[in-house]
């Protein structure tokens, strides 16, 4: 699961209630199919920072939800709105994601993680899943 830390960071995940909150805003249509398809309740992903100083894995995380439709693409206001779905046949997905471990750096070296950036759907089995 892969996020910019100044959007939603594994800090941001251990502060949210219950340690758990709704991954939105997939617009990658693999990385959705693989939330949809791919993941079960339990199944546990990395946590990955992006574009930040320090790339790499800040935590474990665990899929807390079956997939749903991701509400944000109804919703006009939502930088994430898609004009061309609809209820009927939404277009986006979402699961929600539990902490399972507290950030305690990235587990994964930055300069590592640089030559790995411009393969990150590629990174553990095209299981990178973008929030926003």
């Amino acid at each position: 699961m892969k996020s910019e830390p100044d959007e939603f960071s594994i800090d941001d995940l251990v502060r949210a209630k219950r340690q758990t909150t709704p991954w939105i805003g997939v617009r990658n249509y693999q990385a959705r199919n693989f939330m949809r398809d791919g993941m079960s309740v339990g199944d546990r992903a990395f946590f990955y920072h992006s574009s930040c100083p320090e790339p790499g894995i800040a935590g474990i995380v665990e899929i807390a939800s079956a997939a749903y439709p991701d509400a944000t693409q109804f919703d006009a206001r939502s930088p994430y709105y898609d004009a061309k779905s609809t209820r009927a046949a939404p277009r986006s997905s979402r699961s929600s994601v539990a902490s399972t471990a507290s950030r305690t750096g990235p587990l994964v070296d930055a300069p590592m993680a640089s030559r790995c950036s411009n393969a990150s759907s590629m990174i553990l089995a095209s299981s990178v899943c973008d929030m926003g």
